[in-house]
């Protein structure tokens, strides 16, 4: 089995939104690429990028 962290990106922060609702969001770090370290540093082989703005522009 293969796991892939994602990561969440609005305004450039890493977020999680509750229930899809981009006005809900929690902010989990500023700074996205020390985010990516950590996920690497925690041995990830790859990561999953999300773009919420572009998402929810269409």
């Amino acid at each position: 089995m293969l796991l892939i962290p994602a990561i969440d990106l609005k305004d450039g922060h890493c977020v999680r939104l509750k229930q899809g609702d981009m006005n809900q969001a929690t902010v989990f770090s500023e700074d996205p690429a020390q985010m990516a370290r950590h996920w690497l540093a925690q041995g990830a082989r790859r990561l999953h990028l999300v773009d919420l703005n572009g998402a929810f522009a269409g």
